[in-house]
């Protein structure tokens, strides 16, 4: 990636540098003596006033890992910004505190105040960048007024794109175009300035300017005074697409491209309940035959839904065209069972296994079994039946054993390329559900362990951290797609979701109304038209709006989305254009197995318990950089193209290309205390 080149500056009462000289120096420049380079923390300042788009920036700062301090502005008993809270000597070496700085707008303490004065003279001595997270657009920020051929309003809808200078800096992980969500009332709109800039200013982001000529900014660097701003002019929260969006970009530039933490852009998808068949949403009584609280009992009035050969040789022609794995969730004992009702033969079974190098495989059990308690089904809901001494009934060790075991030897005996290590449990069974069974199945943990499984999935709608199952095991947090199991065409999905989303007056249940967690549609959606116009793009929305915002975990849905109208299609097709149309090729999505998502989120929680407790030291001095943290811990590390990790002998090219960068999570080499890496001489931003 090419970048501006920009100075980094320090003095001391000693000596200053000329401007001229350190722009020919520049960080890490050969010649240049550790008495010339002050060491700078690899930690980003931020001044929060409580709004959204400080609070957006954070959790972005959280998200990648990267270390932060925060000031908050309306805490009485703050701390004061003043030089020494700023910088400092250690070993006689000048130490600036922080590596950037987030504030509110320009300035948040007042201009000419002691506290802007101290912090815009740090940012001019260390060259510190500075970020404006929301501002409003005039000469102050290198940006002419609105009223001087700009426009001020609502963003919503409108098409904004990275300017050919973003493209070469720090947003060239993006393709260009991007829309601003379009959001109802009930939502926070994007109001922004569009506004022309003025001399120093270099704009990253530009839209149309709405009834006028020619563009405006909405993103865009402000060189003045020895200082850098990035200044943003549009308003913004942390959930918006447009921000996901653009948040990489805008941390890279904060951090000149090196920092700690990492951030990836993921996408997985599990299909459950392969080999097996699903029940069919009953249309007419609004259940599904099976149910406890549907009468009718087990598929009565409808016949269940599974895929077929076409189905399964669909599957595999997709993947192909457009490069992604599905992880297949199977259940062996359900497929047997089927084949030897139907003659002894299965279509079905034999293209799969034919393709079975095409996928990854995941135990999901033999029968899907419920693995927790023993239910109790003669009331509505169900309830956890009971020993005559009033404790719970649990499906036992062994029996849970069986179900994981007996399915791992028939996908081995079968040659599918397993990890023994990964487990998906029939509706997440055994483990803790709400409010029948509070806690675990004690008998699970023990069941986990004599398999051998270390990852055991779970609801993120219900469990959306990651925990331990016993000693061995820890939980994947899967997102629940909003394509539901138990339908197989597209007017069947509209239909029950009419049923839980219109209000009783419209025909539904009415469980919409007065709910906190979920709204009431204006209208019932057409079961002809419903399921592509409405449902699909707000699936695929939610869905795309967790792949950009470096959040690993999977999306499950069923093999019966996969048959007949193969309704999962349109909204993995969606979100993989969308995908492809806001990044760059050099941004390429992430299709992690199981072990490798859970290793993910084990080691990001290792690392923010390691910042969190001030366990982490790490600094760069001129092309180096230099980390400690505690023994065994990964340490995830963001750099330029073109850095080395320091072996004890010679060096060795450091990470993973991606979004222009390179990253990785490492540890120090045999023999040494440190990550140490050496930053490639054009790595000024």
């Amino acid at each position: 990636m090419a970048h501006r080149a920009h100075a980094h500056r320090w003095r001391t009462t000693a000596a200053v540098l000329t401007a001229a000289g350190l722009m020919a120096l520049g960080p890490g420049a050969p010649g240049a003596s550790a008495a010339q380079e002050p060491r700078i923390d690899l930690r980003v300042l931020v001044v929060d006033n409580g709004d959204s788009p400080v609070r957006a920036i954070t959790a972005q700062l959280e998200s990648t890992g990267i270390p932060y301090t925060t000031v908050n502005l309306n805490d009485a008993d703050r701390a004061t910004i003043t030089d020494t809270f700023l910088s400092d000597t250690v070993n006689g070496t000048p130490r600036a505190r922080y590596q950037g700085v987030v504030l509110p707008n320009e300035a948040p303490f007042g201009t000419g105040s002691a506290e802007q004065t101290a912090l815009e003279t740090y940012e001019q001595t260390y060259g510190i960048p500075q970020v404006d997270a929301y501002t409003w657009a005039h000469p102050g920020v290198g940006l002419d007024y609105t009223s001087q051929g700009g426009w001020a309003g609502t963003l919503d809808g409108r098409e904004a794109a990275v300017t050919t200078a973003g493209k070469a800096g720090y947003f060239g992980y993006l393709d260009g175009a991007f829309t601003f969500e379009d959001n109802d009332s009930s939502v926070q709109e994007s109001y922004g300035f569009v506004a022309k800039p003025r001399a120093g200013f270099t704009s990253y982001v530009d839209i149309p300017v709405p009834a006028g000529a020619g563009s405006g900014s909405l993103i865009g660097e402000f060189a003045h005074d020895g200082r850098r701003e990035l200044v943003v002019t549009f308003a913004y929260n942390e959930y918006q697409e447009q921000f996901r969006v653009l948040a990489r970009g805008i941390v890279e530039w904060l951090t000149e491209g090196v920092h700690l933490g990492q951030s990836r852009n993921y996408f997985a998808v599990h299909v459950d309940d392969v080999f097996a068949s699903d029940s069919r949403w009953d249309t007419e009584r609004n259940c599904t035959p099976g149910d406890f609280d549907c009468v009718g009992g087990d598929g009565e009035g409808t016949t269940p839904i599974r895929m077929t050969a076409d189905d399964a040789q669909y599957a595999a022609q997709w993947q192909q065209e457009h490069g992604f794995t599905l992880d297949m969730v199977y259940n062996a004992g359900s497929g047997e069972e089927w084949k030897s009702e139907n003659g002894g033969s299965d279509a079905l079974t034999d293209q799969l296994l034919a393709d079975k190098a095409e996928y990854r495989w995941i135990n999901h059990t033999y029968t899907h079994q419920y693995l927790g308690c023993v239910q109790d089904t003669t009331t509505v809901p169900w309830s956890c039946a009971q020993n005559a001494d009033g404790s719970t009934q649990y499906m036992s060790r062994a029996d849970i054993s069986a179900e994981i075991s007996d399915n791992y030897d028939w996908g081995l005996a079968h040659g599918l390329p397993l990890d023994r290590s990964e487990l998906v449990t029939g509706e997440h069974s055994g483990l803790r559900t709400l409010p029948q069974q509070p806690d675990d199945n004690p008998n699970l943990a023990g069941a986990l362990a004599d398999n051998g499984i270390g990852w055991t999935a779970s609801d993120n709608s219900r469990e959306p951290g990651q925990r331990s199952v016993g000693s061995g095991a820890l939980t994947v947090p899967r997102y629940p797609m909003n394509v539901y199991y138990n339908v197989g065409t597209d007017a069947e999905m509209a239909d029950e979701y009419n049923w839980i989303y219109a209000s009783a007056a419209d025909g539904g249940s009415g469980v919409c109304e007065n709910n906190p967690t979920s709204t009431c549609l204006d209208e019932p959606l057409d079961t002809a038209t419903g399921y592509d116009e409405y449902i699909v793009p707000l699936e695929a929305r939610t869905a795309l709006g967790h792949v950009v915002n470096n959040d690993p975990r999977p999306h499950y849905a069923h093999q019966s989305n996969l048959a007949e109208d193969r309704t999962l299609y349109p909204v993995m097709d969606k979100v993989l254009a969308g995908y492809a149309a806001l990044f760059a090729d050099n941004t390429p999505v992430q299709n992690l197995a199981q072990s490798a998502i859970g290793t993910e989120l084990q080691r990001r929680a290792a690392w923010q318990t390691a910042v969190a407790g001030g366990q982490v030291t790490a600094y760069r001095i001129g092309g180096k950089v230099t980390v400690t943290a505690p023994s065994g811990t990964s340490v995830p590390v963001t750099a330029p193209e073109g850095t080395t990790k320091q072996l004890p002998l010679g060096t060795t090219a450091f990470g993973t290309p991606y979004a222009g960068q390179r990253s990785a999570w490492t540890t120090p080499e045999l023999l040494q205390t440190a990550v140490t890496l050496n930053l490639p001489q054009t790595s000024a931003p």
